[in-house]
């Protein structure tokens, strides 16, 4: 298994009925032990703290997916102690023996993958297809990740020796004990991609999870124990951000900080682990994800169809709660009118509804919170432009917004400006590609953006100015593939970190180079 080339995970075709059934067996599944009780771990055994927090199926807040443990910082800090002492023999295991822990885990997410992607549809509120892609991008990174510790073993010949006098080594060392702080977005598989790459590197870990999907976190916890993930090297401590994620940031024993989420709390940890900490031997290292606003651009020459297919399915797939969703889309003005009717017409065919349904598009936005939040926003967009389509909502079973679309915005109005992560488009009108242009790069995140052209000229010029880590060009800017498109943003979208990439294990290591005389 290990030694056969990279190959991305195949999505499930639901056209089949076999895989239909399939998938309806893993719901039933799933909600056989809901409401179970879980508990934190910490050097391989359960622990039950003193506070307990419920997970909600979002799409139905009155059923309880599980019920877990908190941390507190007691059991934080006995999670870190474990991580370090985990660290001592772990760092110095054959880096082939941990990439075959990550193959491990692969196979086993393989069997289980129904099961995994009905958990994502209870818990996290994803439609099938959504569901599926998270869990199949979650196996993308324990394979690829696995091959390229793999490739990166033998470094010798990246440095020169000098006949006669000396020999030269070149080798990568892990850095230590590591805080992954995780979202609730992609639960599995940006959860798999953070804490896998940090293992697989040579460092062990203390996992905080989001706070609304903690049961796929701990069922992932299970299936590294089962592929052989020794004891303390992971360490399940989900808990309150502001208690325990401070306090793992600010720990003088932590060597780097692994965070997605949202800017202003990246922008504190980061700032928080530049202070350098009494007993603290190290500058920490903060590799980090925080959104996006992105833009998709339509020229004169475009094809529209495509156009308005990728613009709605970029906007409003799970729910406009990616960091790469299009949450703008700026249009020249004299396709301007075409494209919007275009739009209109695709919106106007998505299902809102419960994701347990095959044919649901748009399901529950994360959480009351989350809700309370776009609401907002939708309230404010009737004043910055106008309503195309949608603006409804409903939390009382589930948290139900409807895909919205305000057309008419200008390009300083927050609409067009700030990170709303929820079903909600503004539409501006521009006069050229070259005003577009502009539009697209004036916010503070640089995360994704597509064009949709077939104008050579425009497609070049966005290749070199349209200033986001991932472009796109004539399809929808969200559906990064690991190892094919590494994944990362600039400016206010982080640290330009690409998961997935043939360089990101080297952000959870250090180089070291060794000479010998002769």
């Amino acid at each position: 298994m290990s030694t056969t080339p990279y190959q991305m995970e195949p999505f499930t075709d639901f056209t089949l009925k076999d895989n239909q059934v399939k998938y309806e067996e893993g719901l039933k599944l799933v909600k056989s032990y809901l409401g179970r009780t879980y508990p934190l771990i910490i050097n391989g055994e359960k622990v039950f703290s003193e506070t307990i927090m419920d997970s909600l199926n979002p799409s139905n807040h009155k059923e309880v997916v599980g019920s877990i443990h908190q941390a507190s910082v007691n059991e934080t800090e006995k999670a870190i102690t474990s991580a370090l002492k985990a660290f001592e023999s772990w760092k110095k295991v054959d880096p082939f023996i941990r990439a075959d822990v990550l193959f491990k885990a692969a196979a086993i997410i393989r069997k289980r993958k129904f099961e995994f992607s009905a958990l994502l549809t209870i818990e996290a509120g994803k439609p099938w297809s959504e569901a599926d892609a998270d869990v199949a991008e979650a196996i993308d990174f324990l394979e690829y990740y696995g091959r390229q510790m793999r490739s990166m073993t033998r470094v010798d010949d990246v440095i020169l020796s000098r006949r006669n006098i000396e020999r030269n080594e070149y080798r990568y060392i892990p850095l230590g004990v590591g805080a992954i702080i995780t979202p609730w977005n992609f639960p599995l598989a940006i959860l798999v991609g953070m804490s896998s790459a940090a293992i697989v590197s040579g460092n062990a870990i203390v996992l905080k999870p989001a706070s609304t999907t903690q049961v796929i976190a701990y069922k992932f916890v299970e299936v590294l124990e089962e592929a052989g993930c020794p004891k303390g090297v992971i360490n399940f401590i989900p808990g309150s951000g502001s208690e325990i994620g401070d306090y793992m940031v600010n720990h003088p024993k932590i060597r780097f900080i692994s965070f997605t989420g949202s800017k202003g709390v990246g922008i504190r940890i980061y700032e928080q682990a530049a202070k350098v900490q009494p007993g603290q031997l190290w500058l920490k290292r903060v590799i980090a994800e925080m959104g996006g606003k992105d833009a998709i651009i339509v020229d004169e020459s475009a094809d529209l169809d495509l156009a308005a297919d990728a613009i709605v399915r970029s906007a409003f797939g799970f729910s406009g709660q990616k960091c790469s969703a299009c949450s703008r889309a700026i249009i020249v003005e004299s396709v301007y009118d075409e494209v919007v009717a275009k739009m209109h017409a695709i919106v106007k065919t998505l299902k809102v509804g419960s994701p347990q349904d095959l044919d649901t598009f748009v399901g529950p936005v994360n959480d009351h919170n989350a809700f309370k939040k776009i609401k907002s926003y939708i309230e404010l967009g009737y004043s910055e432009g106008k309503l195309l389509f949608g603006g409804q909502s409903d939390d009382s079973t589930g948290y139900f917004i409807e895909p919205t679309i305000f057309v008419d915005v200008s390009k300083e109005a927050r609409l067009m400006q700030e990170e709303i992560f929820g079903p909600v488009l503004a539409v501006c009108k521009v006069k050229d590609f070259e005003e577009a242009l502009d539009v697209a790069n004036n916010t503070e995140y640089g995360l994704t953006g597509a064009i949709i052209s077939r104008n050579r000229a425009h497609i070049e010029r966005a290749r070199e100015e349209f200033h986001v880590g991932n472009l796109y060009i004539n399809r929808k800017c969200t559906g990064a593939i690991v190892g094919y498109q590494p994944f990362g943003g600039f400016n206010m979208s982080g640290t330009d970190s690409k998961a997935g990439g043939p360089e990101y294990l080297l952000l959870h290591m250090q180089g070291k180079t060794i000479s010998e005389a002769y």
